[in-house]
């Protein structure tokens, strides 16, 4: 059994981690409700124009556009979004096996990591980092998600990747967030039966001005747009799973400390009756 003196500093080691945890929690209270208020007013924008630029290239019908064709190169740009710190429970952890199992061979990814964490993973899983943009994820903005679209486009349009996806967390509540995979382009455009027993007859869409410059300024728009929607949804799922991750580290110290303090007082009982039945087997062997 334990001594009074190890019971006692295991406790206040245990008390210290507790502040500690108790601490980190607030902090991810807070920015979980300013990080929560950006993803509830940006998420509605940022599904709306996934589905519709998806509808709108569905129904295009003969075109030839760099953004819409996959290029000779069989390398796959992964944008993956995870944390800079850890203590988040299983947020970065999720987000790795799912790049780690999905269909995408290790050998063609090419991996822009925003977040430390998943860079640190990945590169242990033996991929190739390709850039590494974990400053952004701090702060989320707009511009520093179209610097990374551009340069994303710009290879694309070059051949030099021949697909893009995007790893993040989605953010549903405080409780809830769902690791995600999506593929920003080419966009998968169903062909034959199956399309029209799924939509019906379509018309072709008609764009103006001409297609190839409509084009030009759409798809970079929607590929920036849903970068930074990932971002501010990850960000968000970052600080709810970190602060369940404290308040989940807080009570199971708060029951450590319950029953370090039951042996702590179980020990200081079995110390006083051994030294009061020693008194009395003194006393009597004086008498």
């Amino acid at each position: 059994m334990a001594s009074m003196r190890d019971i006692k500093r295991r406790k206040s080691s245990i008390q210290s981690t507790q502040q500690i945890t108790k601490a980190m929690k607030l902090v991810s209270t807070v920015k979980l409700q300013r990080a929560k208020q950006n993803a509830e007013r940006s998420q509605n924008y940022f599904q709306c124009m996934f589905q519709t630029v998806n509808s709108i290239l569905e129904k295009t019908a003969g075109l030839n556009h760099p953004y819409l064709t996959k290029g000779a190169s069989d390398k796959k740009a992964v944008i993956v979004m995870t944390s800079n710190r850890g203590l988040a429970g299983g947020y970065n952890s999720n987000i790795v096996k799912l790049v780690v199992n999905s269909d995408i061979p290790k050998e063609d990814a090419l991996i822009y990591a925003v977040g430390h964490k998943g860079l640190e993973a990945l590169n242990r899983y033996g991929y190739h980092i390709e850039a590494d943009w974990s400053d952004i994820v701090e702060e989320p903005a707009f511009a520093d998600a179209m610097q990374l679209g551009k340069e994303l486009l710009k290879k694309y349009a070059e051949g030099e990747i021949g697909e893009i996806y995007l790893a993040y967390t989605k953010f549903k509540n405080t409780v809830s967030h769902e690791p995600m995979l999506i593929k920003l382009l080419p966009v998968e455009v169903e062909e034959g039966e199956a399309k029209q027993e799924k939509t019906g007859a379509e018309a072709i869409m008609n764009f103006e001005p001409a297609d190839e410059e409509a084009l030009n300024m759409i798809i970079p728009k929607y590929i920036n747009s849903l970068i930074y929607g990932g971002l501010v949804d990850s960000v968000a799922s970052e600080n709810g799973a970190r602060m369940q991750a404290m308040d989940s580290a807080t009570s199971n110290a708060e029951e450590m400390i319950d029953d370090l303090t039951l042996k702590y007082n179980r020990a200081r009982q079995g110390s006083i009756t051994q030294e009061l039945t020693e008194i009395i087997a003194g006393a009597g062997a004086i008498s």
